[in-house]
């Protein structure tokens, strides 16, 4: 009962005690990155995939057996037999699979769960008060962002085709702009592994995910699929999650900086494209629709929102032909999933708050060095 004492103890402190999380993120969660992280950085392939891969395995392995035992049990011999053969295996797989299950549970606190009640960025480095902002107050970022991915989309290289093409190491860029981003916010400084492409990213396509931060395997994984402007800003997002700012408005808005702050115009071009329709949709929103005060303010350009896809159609057109479930399931169940996840996380609304990026950037916007 020791790890599920431990997994119960620190839940509780997490809930309770309002310094433990911050505490355990600045000083505990680091030692796994710069340890295990170290480890499965090594390898060439992301090893979070092969984990699920396996627990998806195992998870059928057991159902099988429970089918067969279910249907052994039908056989008055087998019933009478206290030690039979099928009966110890059982034994011996099941008590296995409860300590793989307290091992998960334990690797998810301590990776994942604590997390969840540490201080978010605005309240670590930025340290605003909370208040309502103005029509104009998001009037003028979004103008500024809109302005600069105008500007930036007429800068960019591509090729014959009009395709964004970029020549260098997106993987080492990202993790030398993170670095460079520590300088300024220290909880974001020291080691990160080399962010991995996923092997199942046609999947990830269907479920309308960019990247995956595996807390099994302390690994930054991005989808490979996806369009070549997402790429940046997604790794970013998903290297952020290692230093602790489990958030998704958090590391939306560390993926922005990490970003913009480049020097790189691709790099910057996708770290304003990543915050672009968050704040377009909130301004649409808060004029309630009307497409006349819409469009007195400035518009994103046709190659803007032509840069800004997720995925091209000629692959979902590959995707979607042999693929095993239709994308609008596997899209559902992903859903389901990631809200109820972040719900029994603390996070009361959910996948909506990806979305709570345009406050943080409001915030940042408002501070007087930015203005």
């Amino acid at each position: 009962m020791g790890t599920a004492g431990a997994v119960v103890a620190l839940n509780l402190a997490a809930w309770f005690i309002p310094s433990f999380s911050d505490w355990y993120i600045a000083h505990i969660f680091p030692v796994w990155v710069n340890t295990y992280g170290r480890f499965t950085g090594l390898f060439p392939f992301s090893v979070g995939e092969i984990l699920l891969t396996a627990g998806v395995l195992l998870f059928t392995a057991a159902l099988l057996f429970a089918l067969i035992l279910g249907a052994a049990c039908c056989v008055p011999a087998f019933r009478k037999d206290p030690g039979s053969r099928l009966k110890r295996g059982a034994a011996v797989f099941y008590r296995g699979l409860a300590w793989i299950l307290l091992g998960i549970l334990l690797i998810m606190t301590l990776n994942c769960t604590l997390l969840y009640h540490g201080k978010g960025f605005n309240e670590k480095y930025l340290g605003i008060e909370e208040r309502e902002y103005s029509l104009e107050e998001l009037l003028a970022v979004r103008g500024y962002v809109v302005r600069r991915c105008n500007e930036l989309s007429a800068l960019v290289e591509r090729d014959e085709n009009g395709d964004i093409v970029y020549d260098g190491d997106i993987a080492e860029e990202a993790i030398a702009q993170m670095k460079k981003l520590g300088g300024t916010y220290r909880g974001l400084a020291g080691f990160y592994p080399r962010p991995k492409p996923m092997f199942y990213s046609d999947l990830m396509c269907q479920q309308y995910m960019q990247g995956y931060y595996f807390p099994f395997s302390m690994e930054a994984n991005y989808n490979d699929v996806m369009y070549l402007t997402n790429k940046p800003a997604a790794i970013c997002h998903e290297l952020a999650h290692l230093k602790g700012f489990i958030y998704e408005d958090d590391a939306n808005f560390i993926g922005f900086l990490a970003c913009v702050s480049s020097d790189d115009i691709f790099f910057e071009y996708s770290g304003y494209l990543s915050v672009l329709y968050y704040l377009d949709n909130d301004f649409y929103d808060a004029v309630g629709g009307d497409m006349e005060r819409y469009r007195e303010e400035i518009q994103i350009l046709p190659q803007v929102h032509a840069d800004n896809i997720f995925v091209r159609q000629e692959e979902w057109d590959r995707i979607n032909e042999s693929a095993l479930f239709d994308t609008e399931t596997v899209e559902a169940a992903s859903d389901s999933f990631t809200e109820a996840s972040l719900r029994l996380n603390g996070v009361e609304d959910g996948m909506i708050s990806y979305s709570r990026v345009v406050k943080l950037l409001l915030q940042y916007y408002s501070l007087p060095s930015q203005q």
